[in-house]
C-alpha cells in the first residue's frame, strides 16, 4: 500500500476546479521535521540561568531513563479504528480497516472563517495565465518515460495474482493454532482413509498441497518484484551503514573526550561553590525547621492558655489566641499530621467559649438586676460586663441584649411581688394564713397603705431603671467605641494606599532579591544582600510579636511565631468608666451591623420602662378590680394622679422616651373618675334645686373668703375651717368685686362645685377637657332646671310654694348674674391650660353666657309682664273723675310700692332703675289707651286737669322710692300728639 501512495501519478485535471485543489504551501500545510535525538546534549550558550537558552531536545547524559515524547508510537490502524464511532463512510480504506473507519462529519471550528471561492479569486487571477502557459508547455514536451506506465501495469499484475489467495492468508489475525482457521485451510476429509476413497483423497491432499505451493509462489514472486523495485535504496543504505558506523565512533570519542573535560571543570570550579550553596540551604532548612517547631510548641500550649483565660474570664484573649492559633494551623502549619484535629478541637472550644459567655452575661444580667435596690446606681463590676460585651461582639452574638431583657422583665414582677410581701407583712390586719393570694392581701389594705405601697413600688422602678440606664450605656459605649475603631482603621487603610501609590517605583535590584523571585540568591543570608533588598526584608518580616529565633540566625519570614497575615493589631479605648481595653482588628462588624445594635440597645432601655409601666398598670387593675379606684375623693385621686404624673416624667427624663401605657391607665381611671365626679356633683346640684325655695340665703364666712379668693386672681378651694372663721358671722349678702349679690344656697355651693372642677383641673391636667365638657354640662343644667323651677313654676309642684313672687325673680335674675359674672374667669382660666388645638371647646362658655343673658332677659320681661297684666287689668276700669287722686291710681301705686320693696334690695340700683322705666313705660301705654277710649285729650278741660293730677299723684309716688328720684319719666308721651 505504501508503495501504491508513493508511485501513483498526480492527478491532472483541465477543469477550473483543479485550481481549488491545488496543494497549499509546505511550510503551512506540514509541521517542520523532528531532528533525531542527539546522544550528546548541546552546550548552553549565554546565560545559564536563562531557561529560554536551554535545548528542548533530550540528552543522552540527562535524560537517559526518563521517558519523552520520542518514546511515543502512533499504530495508525489502532488509531483511526476507533470502536466508539457509530457509523463510517466506505473508501478505499475500509478494505483493509473495516466499513466503520470514516469518521463522521467534523463540526466546523469557531476560530477559522468560512471559505468560499470568493476568497480564491485573486489567486485565480495570478494563476490563470501561469496554467495557460503549462498547458501550452505539457503539449509541447514529449511524453514521459514508459516506465511509469509498465511500472503501473506491473502493479495492475501483481495485485491480480494476489487476489488469487484466498483472504484468510491476508487476514491480520491469522493463526493456525486457531482451530478453525486451520480446518479452513487444512480440511480433515482429505486427510480420511476409511472406506474406498483413498485414491481420490489422496488426489485431493495433493491437489491442495500444490494449491499451497502456488500460493506460496504467487507471494514470493510480490515480495521478490517488490524487493527488485528498491534494491537501489536497499544497497544504498548497506553503503550507508559503514559511514553511519564511523560517525558514531568519531562522535563516541568526542563526548568522551567531553564529558572527561566537563567532570574536571566540575571538581576543579563548581563542586566547591556548589556545596557551599547546599550548606547555606541546608542551614536555612534547618532554621526554618527549628522555627517550625518553636512554633508548633507555642500551638501545643494553647488549649492550656486558653483554659487558663477562661478561669479568669479572659474570653476576648482565649477567642483572639484561637484565632491566631486557627490562622497559624492554615497558613503555616498546614498538613502537619500531629495537627489534624486540633483544629476541630480549636473551633469546638470557641463554641464552648460562646456558650460561656452566653451563661456568663445571663449570670450577669440577674445578679445586676437584682441587686438590692438601693439608692446607687454604680454598675457591678465594670471590667467584667465591658470584656462580655467585646466578647459577645467579637463572636457576631449581636442578640445577647434580648438575654439582659427577659432578665428585666423577670425582675420588674419580682420588683412588685417583693414590695407586697414586705408591706402586707408590717400591717397587723391583714392574716396571711387566712388570705393566701397576694392579690387579695394588697386588695385588703386601706388607701394609705396602698399609696404608701404604690409609692415604694415607684421609687423601686425609678432605680431600677436608674441601674438599667447605667449598664447599657456601658455596653453602648463599647459597640461606639467599636464603630469608632472601624472608622479610624478605614481611614489608616486609605492613608496607607495613597502612600503605596506614591513609593510605587521599586528598584528591579529589590525585586529580583526578594523570596518570591526564586533565585539561587535566595539561599544566602540577609548580610549579603545589598542594603535595599535588607530593609525591604526586614520590614517585611517585622511585626510587633514577633521575637528573634536565635542569635545567629538569619531573617526570615518563618523566624516569626506568628503568621504575618495573623498578627492584629490593637488600639487601646477607655470606656466611661474609666476601663481601658484593648480593641483588636479582627472584629469584623460592619458599620450597619453596630449602628443597628447600638440602636436596638437603645430600644431596650425604652422597652425597660414601658416594662415598669405595664407591671404598674397591671398592679393598678388588680387593685381597681372592686372599684377602689373609682371610690376614692377628690384629694384621694388627686394624690394618686399626681404620684403617677411624678412617676411618669421620671421614667421620660430617665429613659428619653414617653410611655403611654401608664399613661392611658391613669387617663382611663381619670375619665372615670371625672364621670363620678361630675355624676355626684350633679346629684347633688339637682338635690339642692329640687329643696331649694328661692329665699335669700346669708354668706357664711367661709364663702365670702372663697369669692375673695377667686377676686385675687386665684382659683383654689379654702383650708379647712378656722376659728376665726368660725367666729366670724354670715352676711346678708355675697360681696364680690364691691357689688353685692343677693343669692340663695344654691348657688354659694355650686359656686364651690364650680371651683372644684377647675382645681381639679389643676391637680390633674390630663383631664382638662373632660372636665370642661362637664362643667358646661352642669352650668347648662343648672341653667335650665332654675328657668323650670322659677319661671316655668316647677318650684310649686317640688318645694310647694304657694306661688312664684317677683322677688323669687329678682333673687333667680341676681343668682344667675352671679354665675355669668364668674364665667369669664372660668374660660380663662381653662384656656390657659388648654392646648392651642382644643381652643374651639371655648365655645361652649360663649354658648353659656348667651343662654344665661336669655335667661335674665326673660326674667325681666317676667317682671314687666306681670305689672303689665296689672296695669291692663286695673287702667281698663279707670274713669276720669272725682275724687283725685283716683282709686285706680292709688292701686296701681301701691302695686309699683311693692315691686320696688321686693326687688330694690336684690338688684342693683341701675338696674332696679331699667326695670321701672319699662315697667313705666307699659303703664304709660295703656294709660294712653285708655285716654283715648275715653276721649280725654290736652286741652286743658275739667277732665284733663283731673288726669293730670292723677298723673302728677303717681309720678310723685314713684319718684318717692329709693334710687328712682332722678328718673326720667317723660308722662307727656301719654296724651295724643295734635297733627
Amino acid at each position: 500500500m505504501a508503495s501504491s501512495h508513493s508511485s501513483s501519478p498526480v492527478p491532472q485535471s483541465n477543469s477550473s476546479d483543479a485550481f481549488f485543489k491545488k496543494e497549499m504551501d509546505a511550510t503551512k500545510c506540514f509541521r517542520p521535521v523532528q531532528s533525531l535525538p542527539d546522544v550528546c546534549p548541546k552546550e548552553p550558550t549565554g546565560n545559564v540561568g536563562d531557561p529560554s537558552n536551554l535545548c528542548d531536545s533530550p540528552s543522552l547524559v540527562v535524560d537517559q531513563h526518563r521517558w519523552t515524547i520520542y518514546h511515543s508510537k502512533v499504530n495508525l490502524p489502532a488509531a483511526l479504528n476507533d470502536p466508539r464511532l457509530a457509523k463510517r463512510e466506505s473508501d478505499f480504506f475500509t478494505k483493509t480497516w473495516g466499513v466503520d473507519f470514516v469518521d463522521t462529519e467534523v463540526t466546523p471550528s469557531f476560530y477559522l472563517p468560512q471559505i468560499t471561492k470568493e476568497h480564491f479569486t485573486l489567486y485565480q487571477q495570478e494563476i490563470t495565465p501561469r496554467e495557460k502557459v503549462h498547458e501550452r508547455c505539457k503539449n509541447i514536451c514529449t511524453p514521459k518515460d514508459t516506465f511509469d506506465r509498465t511500472l503501473l501495469h506491473t502493479h495492475d499484475k501483481s495485485r491480480t495474482d494476489l487476489e488469487q489467495v484466498p483472504k484468510i492468508f491476508m487476514k491480520p489475525d491469522f493463526a493456525l493454532e486457531d482451530s478453525l482457521t486451520f480446518n479452513a485451510v487444512l480440511p480433515w476429509s482429505h486427510f480420511s482413509t476409511a472406506g474406498g476413497k483413498g485414491n481420490r483423497d489422496a488426489a485431493s491432499s495433493k491437489l491442495l498441497q500444490e494449491k499451497l505451493s502456488h500460493y506460496l509462489d504467487i507471494v514470493e514472486v510480490n515480495i521478490a518484484h517488490q524487493i527488485s523495485l528498491r534494491s537501489e535504496a536497499f544497497f544504498h543504505a548497506m553503503t550507508s551503514q559503514h559511514e553511519m558506523q564511523d560517525y558514531l565512533r568519531k562522535t563516541s570519542q568526542a563526548v568522551k573526550l567531553l564529558r572527561e573535560k566537563i567532570s574536571k571543570i566540575d571538581k576543579v570550579m563548581c563542586e566547591g561553590s556548589l556545596r557551599v550553596l547546599r550548606l547555606s540551604l541546608t542551614r536555612n532548612n534547618c532554621i526554618k525547621a527549628y522555627n517550625k517547631l518553636k512554633l508548633m510548641a507555642t500551638v501545643h500550649q494553647t488549649q492550656p492558655t486558653v483554659q487558663l483565660l477562661l478561669s479568669t474570664s479572659e474570653f476576648v484573649g482565649a477567642l483572639d489566641l484561637i484565632a491566631t492559633t486557627q490562622e497559624v494551623l492554615q497558613q503555616e502549619l498546614q498538613g502537619i499530621h500531629s495537627f489534624r484535629h486540633l483544629g476541630s478541637q480549636l473551633c469546638e472550644l470557641e463554641k464552648l467559649i460562646d456558650k460561656m459567655m452566653i451563661a456568663e452575661f445571663s449570670t450577669y444580667a440577674r445578679n445586676d438586676l437584682n441587686r438590692p435596690l438601693e439608692d446607687d446606681c454604680q454598675i457591678l463590676e465594670e471590667e467584667r460586663l465591658v470584656s462580655l460585651v467585646f466578647g459577645l461582639l467579637k463572636q457576631r452574638k449581636l442578640n445577647f441584649y434580648e438575654i439582659y431583657g427577659d432578665e428585666m422583665i423577670i425582675t420588674a414582677k419580682n420588683i412588685i411581688k417583693q414590695c407586697v410581701v414586705n408591706t402586707v407583712s408590717q400591717i397587723e390586719e391583714i392574716d396571711t394564713e387566712v388570705v393566701v393570694k397576694l392579690a387579695d392581701q394588697m386588695r385588703m389594705m386601706n388607701f394609705p397603705q396602698w399609696f404608701d405601697l404604690l409609692k415604694s413600688i415607684f421609687s423601686k422602678f425609678t432605680i431600677f431603671l436608674k441601674r438599667i440606664k447605667a449598664t447599657l450605656n456601658t455596653i453602648h459605649s463599647v459597640v461606639f467605641l467599636v464603630l469608632d475603631k472601624n472608622q479610624k482603621t478605614r481611614d489608616l487603610e486609605d492613608t496607607l494606599q495613597k502612600n503605596s501609590a506614591k513609593d510605587s517605583t521599586v528598584d528591579t535590584e529589590v525585586a529580583y532579591l526578594t523570596h518570591e523571585g526564586m533565585f539561587i540568591s535566595d539561599a544566602f543570608s540577609e548580610g549579603d544582600l545589598p542594603p535595599v533588598a535588607a530593609d525591604t526584608t526586614s520590614q517585611r518580616n517585622t511585626s510587633p510579636n514577633s521575637e528573634p529565633c536565635s542569635s545567629d540566625s538569619v531573617s526570615e519570614p518563618e523566624c516569626t511565631t506568628d503568621s504575618s497575615s495573623s498578627k492584629e493589631q490593637t488600639s487601646s479605648s477607655v470606656t466611661p468608666g474609666g476601663v481601658e481595653m484593648m480593641i483588636s482588628d479582627d472584629m469584623k462588624l460592619t458599620d450597619l451591623e453596630l449602628v443597628r445594635l447600638a440602636n436596638n440597645i437603645q430600644e431596650l432601655l425604652y422597652n425597660a420602662s414601658d416594662v415598669c409601666h405595664d407591671r404598674s398598670v397591671k398592679f393598678l387593675m388588680a387593685r381597681a378590680k372592686d372599684g377602689f379606684l373609682e371610690k376614692l375623693n377628690s384629694n384621694e385621686f388627686v394624690a394618686l394622679s399626681r404620684l403617677m404624673e411624678g412617676f411618669i416624667l421620671d421614667t421620660e427624663q430617665i429613659c428619653g422616651r414617653k410611655s403611654m401605657s401608664l399613661r392611658g391607665a391613669l387617663q382611663s381611671q381619670a375619665n372615670r373618675f371625672v364621670n363620678r365626679f361630675h355624676e355626684e356633683r350633679k346629684t347633688k346640684l339637682s338635690l339642692l334645686l329640687d329643696n331649694e325655695r328661692w329665699k335669700q340665703a346669708e354668706v357664711p364666712a367661709e364663702f365670702q373668703d372663697l369669692v375673695d379668693s377667686v377676686s385675687d386672681g386665684r382659683i383654689s378651694l379654702p383650708e379647712k375651717k378656722t376659728a376665726a372663721t368660725e367666729e366670724r358671722k354670715p352676711t346678708e349678702f355675697l360681696i364680690v368685686e364691691g357689688q353685692k349679690y343677693a343669692t340663695v344656697g344654691t348657688v354659694l355651693l355650686l359656686i364651690r362645685i364650680i371651683l372644684e372642677y377647675c382645681q381639679c383641673v389643676d391637680n390633674i391636667p390630663s383631664i382638662t377637657t373632660d372636665m370642661l365638657t362637664r362643667l358646661s354640662d352642669l352650668l347648662k343644667y343648672f341653667n335650665s332646671r332654675s328657668c323650670q323651677l322659677v319661671l316655668g313654676a316647677g318650684a310649686l309642684q317640688v318645694v310647694g310654694l304657694k306661688t312664684i313672687t317677683t322677688k323669687n325673680l329678682a333673687l333667680s335674675s341676681r343668682c344667675l348674674q352671679l354665675i355669668v359674672h364668674y364665667i369669664p374667669i372660668i374660660r380663662a382660666h381653662f384656656e390657659a391650660r388648654l392646648q392651642p388645638k382644643q381652643f374651639s371647646m371655648l365655645r361652649h362658655f360663649d354658648h353659656i353666657m348667651k343662654d344665661y343673658h336669655d335667661h335674665i332677659a326673660e326674667i325681666s320681661a317676667k317682671l314687666v309682664a306681670i305689672m303689665d297684666s296689672l296695669f291692663d287689668k286695673l287702667l281698663s276700669k279707670y274713669e276720669v273723675k272725682a275724687p283725685v287722686p283716683s282709686a285706680c291710681f292709688r292701686n296701681i301705686c301701691k302695686q309699683m310700692a311693692k315691686m320696688h320693696e321686693a326687688i330694690y334690695d336684690l338688684l342693683p340700683e341701675e338696674q332696679t332703675q331699667m326695670l321701672f322705666l319699662r315697667i313705666n313705660a307699659s303703664y304709660k301705654l295703656h294709660l294712653k289707651r285708655q285716654l283715648a277710649h275715653l276721649n280725654v285729650v290736652n286741652d286743658g278741660g275739667p277732665l284733663n286737669g283731673l288726669v293730670t293730677s292723677d298723673v302728677a299723684f303717681y309720678t310723685g309716688n314713684l319718684q318717692a322710692l329709693k334710687g328712682l328720684k332722678n328718673l326720667d319719666l317723660n308722662m307727656a308721651e301719654i296724651w295724643e300728639q295734635k297733627r
